[in-house]
């Protein structure tokens, strides 16, 4: 598999991004992610179109009380980027994920997910439940059909746009706050070039709007699982997501046993770690300690 791998310096001296890389390798490829401090280990899995870099605001709260891992997905932040839109799948995500998990043998995981880490990350948890111990559960969606015809519009602006996309204009447009310079240069420094898109352009293509998406049978199995979820799960929303709604965080919490009431954070868009990532950061570590 041909991949491409983004050069160290489009990541020097990123602000809030203090952290040493770290890197496993997976087939020839090469997964980064970061580690910061001790404890009960805390999974943060991004999505589309970002990285560890996301959870900036929030890793120095959470590895205050526990062992924070942020991974890249392969085509995403420093992770190795195959060139082409076929060598990414839902299973092949999932997969990666499962492995990284397994050679570090992590366990009693807090997993905290967001957008398509959700679908990787709650299928590591039914498919794993011995090695997790609870769930954060941020805007995201798992099952067959699209979220929302504001997701649809999505997916049509990405096929048009093409490598031509910029990483930081998708991720402003669903923010509610204005990105700054060094947000900008942090979420647009994996892609330098179009061959290192392949994995964003291909993450709409992968979400399983028709009951014969080859998607649709693993999600329909991870959310028929999260309905016998009786550990303790958060989902904590926000209120300006135009594409999973509040109403969506309702519908979430009430389809897992051990999900509390769900909470909606106000101020804050799809990507609300960067609108309000220090305030859901102590959110959670009032759940954990919980």
């Amino acid at each position: 598999m041909e991949a491409y791998r983004t050069p160290d310096e489009r990541f020097d001296e990123l602000a809030g991004w203090p952290y040493t890389p770290r890197y496993l390798e997976q087939d020839g490829l090469r997964m980064h992610y970061v580690e910061k401090g001790a404890g009960e280990p805390v999974l943060l899995l991004h999505g589309e179109p970002t990285w560890g870099f996301l959870y900036r605001r929030m890793i120095p709260a959470l590895s205050a009380v526990g062992r924070v891992f942020a991974p890249d997905l392969f085509g995403f932040g420093r992770s190795d980027k195959p060139r082409s839109q076929e060598d990414y799948s839902y299973a092949g995500h999932y997969r990666s994920i499962e492995r990284f998990v397994l050679e570090l043998d992590l366990a009693r995981l807090t997993i905290v997910v967001h957008d398509w880490g959700g679908p990787t990350g709650l299928r590591l948890a039914v498919s794993h439940p011995a090695r997790v111990e609870r769930l954060v559960i941020l805007n995201t969606g798992v099952g067959v059909g699209a979220p929302s015809e504001q997701w649809l519009r999505f997916r049509e602006l990405v096929r048009a746009v093409g490598p031509d996309f910029t990483a930081s204009r998708l991720v402003q447009v669903a923010c509610v706050s204005p990105l700054d310079d060094d947000a900008v240069r942090g979420y647009d420094a994996p892609f330098p070039v179009a061959e290192a898109k392949a994995g964003p352009l291909a993450f709409p293509e992968l979400v399983p709007t028709e009951p014969d998406h080859p998607s649709a049978a693993e999600m329909l199995e991870v959310r028929a699982a999260l309905s016998r979820w009786e550990k303790p799960a958060l989902v904590l929303f926000s209120d300006s997501d135009r594409v999973f709604s509040p109403a969506h965080a309702e519908l979430m919490a009430a389809h897992i046993p051990g999900a509390l009431p769900a909470e909606i954070v106000p101020g804050a868009g799809h990507f609300l770690q960067e609108d309000k990532g220090e305030e859901i950061a102590e959110r959670i570590v009032r759940f954990v300690a919980s």
